[in-house]
């Protein structure tokens, strides 16, 4: 399992260990659930979303593949990026392949408290009048 958080923060990164060589479809997805968890985690710790995921998926033979998706708006909730890792996830071809590691990225870092909305004053200075 590899969890990345990256953007405008450090990078942050959190390497766990996984099953050596997940053959088990239903297996594969309960670690991409469990990742999803921690990516969750993490944003909520740096009050942060992200707009961009990224599914690393390495197999045994070490062949790499890597699948992202940008959206619109910043995500943090664990629904939604556990269902983008997961459509990710499914669009590869795993041809009967045993995976060796999982992981899941976010960047295009977003913080919460920046981009509250603010309301601006109209008029710089108060003491103009309009005739």
């Amino acid at each position: 399992m590899l969890i990345t958080i990256s953007g405008f923060l450090p990078d942050y990164t959190l390497p766990v260990v996984t099953k050596e060589g997940l053959s088990d479809h239903s297996e594969m997805l309960q670690e991409l659930e469990q990742i999803a968890q921690i990516v969750e985690q993490r944003l909520k710790q740096h009050e942060t979303r992200g707009r961009t995921l990224t599914l690393k998926v390495k197999f045994s033979d070490y062949q790499q593949l890597t699948r992202s998706k940008t959206m619109l708006a910043p995500i943090s909730e664990l629904s939604t990026i556990f269902e983008i890792a997961k459509t990710l996830f499914l669009s590869i071809e795993l041809e009967n392949r045993s995976v060796r590691l999982l992981g899941i990225s976010l960047s295009n870092l977003d913080n919460a408290k920046q981009t509250q909305a603010i309301q601006l004053p109209l008029f710089q200075n108060a003491d103009i009048t309009w005739e």
